[in-house]
């Protein structure tokens, strides 16, 4: 019984990592975005 409860903890660990790490990726994607935002912004405002 404690066997199946090891293999529960990981599986739920694995699926904890993947999900941080999607989490990771859409915050440097939305990061860029505004990146990409404040340059034209700059661009606009010093014209």
């Amino acid at each position: 019984m404690s066997g199946n409860l090891k293999s529960n903890n990981i599986e739920k660990d694995d699926f904890n990592v993947k999900t941080e790490d999607v989490n990771y990726k859409d915050l440097i994607v939305k990061l860029k975005e505004i990146k990409s935002n404040i340059a034209l912004l700059q661009k606009t405002i010093f014209k």
